[in-house]
């Protein structure tokens, strides 16, 4: 079918909205009538080349709500009309990986970048005659996608979409940080740098979790006193004025936690982070880097000698299929605060606009929204 999405044709050029045609589903996939998009930190890494696909045209998006409208063969438990999520990781549940345990390590993840379908190693979306590669392998920056069923999480219809879509990254993926990766434990002192979509699940999640003390970092003022808001118990503005206040509130002891969920990670940047982690502490590496850059500062005597723990994390570390439910169950529960995530609703030709407002700092999180006139 004929319909439109939001395309990159190189690096550092902004979105365009243009017409791309997606192939019927196949077997083992799904269509869906989305409804909402997140736009996350990710893909603007998409345009700065931090996270390279395997070629372009990109169709970015990989946070997404919306209504299933036909199954391929071998498609069970998934039906026309049933409210989905989509998982910005496949989790099939059968892999290695899968078995393990570590579901968000599916081994599926391996196309991620590269484009072609998990169903049969084809192109799915085509532009101008152009393989198109999808954010991700699914392309929320559209009215309309065909995904494979790993990626496809049913939910509880009452849950507005521009809710439900938070929680296929940035959400999951923050409060996964803090509850699981982290181990956040009743009485710990947390750091949190950066609080946009992925920062503010961290903090929701150490509050959860029971922290005595929840510091947030971020150079805008606007989200130091948002993160107030969601329970933050301190703000700062930069690592130097959080090392201070952090030693004071501690009597030196520093962060039992610390969780990093910044736009973009630098390496030069490591050891201040690890500078706020107390003794036998953990710092979590939730933000991502420039694939390119391996160059990092780090004292690795310190590391040793005050064993400290550097533990990466991706999707929460947890299981989609189970967290993205439980979450919004959470979320109805009033356990978790997800509307007031949501600072602007934008349509899809708005997408520059919206990144604007990121990267400004106006945004906690901005949701593109579809209706009857993206159709």
């Amino acid at each position: 079918m004929k319909t439109k999405g939001a395309l990159i044709w190189e690096f550092n050029q902004p979105w365009s909205i243009e017409e791309i045609e997606i192939g019927d589903p196949v077997k083992d996939e799904v269509k869906i009538q989305m409804e909402a998009s997140g736009m996350c930190h990710s893909d603007h890494h998409l345009v700065t080349g931090d996270i390279p696909m395997a070629g372009f045209p990109v169709l970015g998006g990989h946070e997404g709500a919306g209504i299933v409208t036909e199954v391929g063969p071998g498609v069970e438990n998934i039906a026309p009309g049933d409210h989905v999520v989509l998982s910005f990781i496949p989790s099939c549940g059968e892999c290695p990986s899968c078995q393990a345990g570590l579901r968000n390590l599916c081994d599926l993840g391996a196309g991620l970048l590269g484009g072609t379908a998990v169903s049969d190693g084809t192109h799915r979306i085509h532009a101008k005659g152009q393989p198109v590669f999808p954010m991700t392998l699914l392309g929320t920056f559209s009215p309309y996608m065909v995904v494979h069923k790993s990626s496809v999480v049913k939910i509880d219809p009452s849950i507005p979409f521009e809710v439900a879509c938070l929680v296929g990254c940035g959400v999951t993926t923050g409060y996964g940080s803090a509850i699981r990766s982290g181990n956040v434990r009743p009485g710990d002192d947390v750091a949190i740098v950066g609080i946009g979509g992925v920062g503010m699940g961290a903090l929701q999640g150490a509050v959860i979790a029971g922290a005595r003390n929840i510091f947030a970092i971020d150079p805008v003022e606007w989200k130091r006193d948002q993160a107030l808001k969601f329970g933050a118990t301190h703000a700062y503005p930069d690592l130097d004025a959080a090392m201070m206040g952090i030693a004071e509130v501690t009597q030196g002891l520093m962060a039992n936690k610390t969780i990093l969920t910044v736009g973009e990670l630098k390496g030069a940047d490591m050891d201040s982070y690890l500078n706020l982690t107390a003794k036998g502490g953990t710092c979590v590496l939730t933000a991502i880097g420039s694939m390119l850059d391996t160059d990092v500062t780090l004292n690795l005597s310190m590391l040793t000698l005050l064993q400290k723990n550097l533990q990466g994390t991706i999707f929460g570390g947890g299981n989609p299929h189970h967290d993205i439910p439980q979450l919004l169950s959470m979320y109805k529960a009033r356990k978790i605060n997800l509307d007031d995530m949501v600072t602007r609703q934008y349509q899809l030709e708005q997408i520059n606009d919206g990144y604007t407002d990121m990267l400004e700092g106006r945004n906690i999180r901005g949701v593109i929204r579809y209706t009857d006139a993206d159709r």
